[in-house]
């Protein structure tokens, strides 16, 4: 049993025969068509059929759930029982349930039929350019993949939505190489709607090559000191996610650990940051439609200009602490651009780092963060002088986030989320 829609069905009639009024069913298939490169040759193609399906029963207010891959009746039969068993054994939870009553809709999003042979002329065409304009590039690998997904939610509210899906990705594997020089291994990936254009040209695929080979020659900082961080595109990213996590998810909203747990519509950090959920956003390839819980997806503004305006609370969260309900729970963030070119952004800064990746533990509660600067550059007195080995930053996410200098008009997207540069001040920087 392989098609969504009569699976729901025997789902439905299974869970009524155990007398489970109140559920959720959430059934899905999909196609990933790869394409791998070894060493600028084509080493693989393969096709790779899932599926999946997850069952949640509520009973008496409790709540069980049961996930698998077999879409047989057997198979849907056992998820049902498990799903049923779960939910007896469990404590009851009036924060327990799922939305109700929204518009039934079905979904295309991306390309949908992949044209493959297209696909492997702008791998070939890849390989070629990298070639020819970064010699000092080696290309370890590529993994490129069409992927297409049939997603089907719904529950006893009356909630139903479906979901076509499709999308081209690649990612690159590669190193810096000259002589006895060599750097570390590096990775760039991007998520693509159409091959209309290069691949190369997408993204920050093209910088992050010219850094890797900028990166074979490095220089030292020298000491320790406080000055100021511009982060690239990737590495915002990066610190966004934590200082959501630290400040904005639904745990440290439930267990009263976000320091910013009363500080709704008021200022949290700079003024220069707008912070989006989105949706529907027509540089993101494959933004969430609709949540686990059953809601028709919304942008949502995270921050707006530096005013804390919503956190990111799935509905249990959202009933445990008597907040709205985040009627998005996706990752396709965006960060509104600035006004100020990147290049000016650099040669503002007297001495600091342009940070293009970023590794270290998660940050406490507290928001102080430690740890190593990846993939990145010196500046003085406005100008790069090197790519820079084991150097530290250290400070804390929200006086990161509130000491903003700049914002950068350029903005990037990989597909899947899109961010400028942002530099700010007051960051420690530990060289050897």
């Amino acid at each position: 049993m392989t098609d969504l829609n009569t699976s729901a069905a025997f789902l439905r009639d299974l869970l009524q025969k155990a007398g489970v009024t109140g559920y959720a069913i959430e059934l899905s298939e999909s196609e990933n068509r790869e394409l791998n490169t070894e060493q600028q040759n084509f080493t693989l193609y393969r096709t790779m059929f899932n599926h999946s399906a997850s069952v949640t029963a509520y009973i008496a207010g409790r709540k069980g759930a049961a996930s698998g891959t077999d879409l047989t009746e057997e198979g849907l039969k056992e998820l049902v029982e498990d799903a049923c068993a779960a939910a007896q054994s469990a404590e009851p939870d009036d924060a327990n349930g799922y939305a109700e009553h929204e518009p039934q809709e079905t979904f295309t999003l991306g390309p949908l039929q992949p044209d493959m042979e297209r696909f492997h002329d702008r791998l070939r065409e890849l390989m070629d350019t990298v070639a020819r304009d970064y010699p000092k590039i080696l290309l370890m690998q590529i993994v490129a993949s069409h992927h297409t997904g049939h997603r089907l939610y719904e529950n006893a509210g009356g909630v139903r939505f479906e979901a076509y899906e499709g999308e081209y990705s690649v990612m690159l594997e590669y190193a810096g190489h000259e002589g006895d020089a060599t750097t570390g291994l590096a990775a760039g990936s991007i998520t693509l709607r159409d091959l209309d254009t290069p691949i190369l040209d997408h993204g920050l695929l093209r910088k992050q090559l010219r850094d890797t080979e900028d990166s074979l020659v490095t220089c030292p900082v020298g000491g320790k000191f406080t000055g100021t961080v511009i982060l690239t595109p990737d590495a915002l990213a990066y610190f966004t996610y934590m200082l959501i996590s630290n400040y904005m998810s639904a745990g440290v909203i439930m267990d009263g650990t976000s320091q910013w747990l009363d500080k709704m519509d008021t200022p949290v950090v700079s003024d220069k940051i707008t912070l989006r959920l989105q949706a529907e956003d027509d540089r993101l390839v494959l933004p969430a439609p609709f949540t686990s819980d059953g809601y028709r997806a919304e942008n949502v503004t995270l921050i707006d200009r530096g005013v804390l305006r919503a956190n990111i609370l799935n509905l249990y969260a959202a009933r445990k602490t008597g907040r709205p309900v985040t009627k998005n729970t996706g990752t396709a963030f965006v960060m509104d651009p600035g006004d100020t070119p990147a290049a000016d952004m650099i040669k503002s800064v007297r001495r600091g780092l342009i940070v293009g990746g970023f590794s270290g533990g998660q940050p406490g509660a507290n928001g102080e963060f430690s740890g190593v600067a990846k993939n990145s550059f010196y500046v003085e007195d406005g100008e790069i002088r090197g790519a820079v080995m084991e150097t530290m930053i250290s400070g804390n996410l929200a006086d990161l986030f509130t000491q903003v200098t700049a914002v950068s008009r350029e903005l990037f997207s990989d597909g899947t989320l899109a961010f400028p540069y942002m530099a700010c001040e007051g960051i420690t920087i530990s060289g050897n």
